[in-house]
């Protein structure tokens, strides 16, 4: 069994930083690519930024130049490091992760999800 488990959300105020981390535990063999995605209350599920196996990363237009991801292989871990949040960054941020279970069978997981509020 595979899990995925966020931390590092909260209240901050508007100009203020966060770090997510992400941790993937279970029967792994290899992991692809690990993104973190945010859901705003009434808007749909969007992608926030993505890494790949070998750190090449993208970034939605509007969190370019603020947010960083990273990870750490040994660790099986992915950071969201956000700086100078803005009220329109609130959300709730789901992790997300392309995992080999074997060489042959891979699967996408998610995590449960963690609040980021930023009042102004």
């Amino acid at each position: 069994q595979v899990q995925l488990v966020e931390s590092g959300g909260g209240l901050v105020q508007a100009g203020g930083s966060l770090r997510l981390s992400c941790a993937a535990s279970g029967s792994i063999f290899r992991i692809n690519s690990m993104g973190w995605y945010r859901q705003a209350p009434m808007k749909q599920r969007e992608l926030v930024a993505v890494i790949t196996s070998a750190s090449s990363t993208n970034y939605a237009d509007s969190v370019k130049g603020r947010f960083t991801i990273s990870r750490d292989n040994a660790k099986n871990t992915a950071y969201l490091q956000m700086n100078s949040l803005k009220p329109e960054d609130t959300a709730v941020y789901y992790c997300n992760a392309e995992i080999y279970l074997h060489s042959l069978t891979k699967r996408d997981y998610w995590g449960q999800g963690t609040q980021v509020t930023v009042s102004s």
